[in-house]
């Protein structure tokens, strides 16, 4: 098997399960009950972890509250701020149309506390305006909310001027760094950032387990009401072996993520090559600069991506076609996949907005594998255009 669907989720190194197996057997103690060893034990481990993720993104400590997933960071990010007291009268929002569902459904959920939001407009290679930007900032703005690196088409946007034009207006910034954390540099006090999310799944980590970084100063209402765990931010028992999962991915992202990512990124731009070397009606989408390492998306015309899809999964290759997150969501008349949002943004064409390639590398993908990729794609475009009937006419 050839894995290239890892926005979707990493394999998780072996030296994170080594680290996480202990907590799942013999160190199972409450970190709230730190007044005898078994607990303190695991009290210790996840202020250990919580160093380890600040760290890797040039955080303070107590700046990193852990939840169960990215897409929980992103809420607790959006609906915290909004639902704090501090920023009541503010009642504006701003995102991109590119935006991941977490973000998107959350603004839209608060339109029915009276909340607007503007959606900036994307280029064809999904880069924001920054011009836009400024237009769309007034003084009712509460929140910007932009994503580093969209996972679909692997593009990574301008954050450091964005952060600088949020302070500069005086409005609060939240970047979704999901896709690019542990893979280049995430960076908080570069960003000029109040609020980040990561998750560990996407950066050889384990699934169930994100974190949420929140500015000191910057005011949030949790989401659950319970005990005071995470500083009351997020309250629950903690999933200690997923925390320290999470906090050991980042002390090995830490240290390696520069070789790792060069690596991917040499690959990446191979595939790229080839794949337009191949077809004249073969589109790469997003970027082809600034993109993930390890990233390529492209769509083909005359040709379905779920077709490609079945076509490479036969050959023992995993890809994907949209995000995982919106696999699953119908089209109006419930017999095809609703168009990517990501893509109809870019301009592709609405027919085939279901129908794009994702490859998306990791540390463990080789040389031989991408090899792989290139020898069997003509082989596959060629069956399924002898097949299509928009390719005949």
């Amino acid at each position: 098997m050839i894995y290239l669907d890892n926005v979707a989720g990493t394999k998780p190194d072996p030296r994170v399960v080594e680290k996480m197996l202990p907590f799942l057997t013999d160190k199972y103690g409450n970190p709230s009950a730190h007044f005898y060893p078994l607990g303190r034990e695991s009290f210790q481990a996840i202020n250990e972890a919580r160093e380890n993720v600040a760290n890797l993104i040039n955080a303070e400590s107590d700046e990193i509250i852990f939840t169960s997933c990215g897409t929980e960071s992103n809420n607790l990010a959006i609906k915290g701020v909004a639902n704090s007291f501090k920023y009541e009268g503010k009642k504006h929002i701003v995102i991109s149309e590119i935006e991941h569902f977490s973000i998107q459904n959350s603004t839209a959920k608060l339109s029915n506390q009276g909340y607007k939001t503007t959606k900036l407009k994307v280029d064809n290679n999904g880069k924001i305006n920054l011009e836009d930007l400024k237009k769309a900032i007034t003084g009712d703005t509460l929140i910007v909310s932009i994503m580093h690196a969209n996972p679909e088409i692997g593009v990574i946007q301008n954050i450091q001027e964005i952060g600088e034009i949020c302070k500069e207006k005086g409005v609060l910034f939240h970047v979704d760094a999901i896709a690019s954390t542990g893979h280049i540099d995430v960076d908080v006090k570069k960003f000029n950032c109040d609020l980040l999310s990561l998750s560990a799944q996407n950066f050889y980590g384990p699934r169930g387990v994100a974190a949420l970084y929140i500015k000191k100063g910057v005011h949030i209402s949790p989401l659950f009401d319970g005990g005071f765990q995470e500083n009351g931010f997020r309250s629950g028992s903690e999933n200690v072996p997923g925390i320290v999962g999470l906090g050991e991915a980042a002390r090995i992202a830490k240290l390696e993520m520069d070789k790792y990512s060069n690596n991917m990124k040499y690959l990446r731009d191979k595939l790229i090559n080839a794949l337009k070397g191949m077809f004249s009606f073969l589109h790469i989408t997003g970027d082809e600069k600034d993109r993930l390492p390890g990233h390529v998306s492209f769509w083909i015309e005359y040709i379905e991506g779920e077709s490609l899809l079945l076509w490479y999964a036969l050959k023992g290759i995993c890809a994907a076609s949209g995000s995982a997150c919106s696999s699953n969501i119908l089209a109006e008349d419930e017999d095809d996949l609703a168009a990517s949002h990501v893509l109809t943004a870019i301009g592709v064409p609405n027919d085939i907005c279901a129908g794009s390639i994702t490859f998306s590398m990791s540390k463990y993908t080789t040389e031989s594998e991408i090899d792989e990729v290139i020898k069997v794609t003509p082989e596959i475009v060629n069956r399924l255009c002898e097949m299509s009937p928009y390719y005949k006419k």
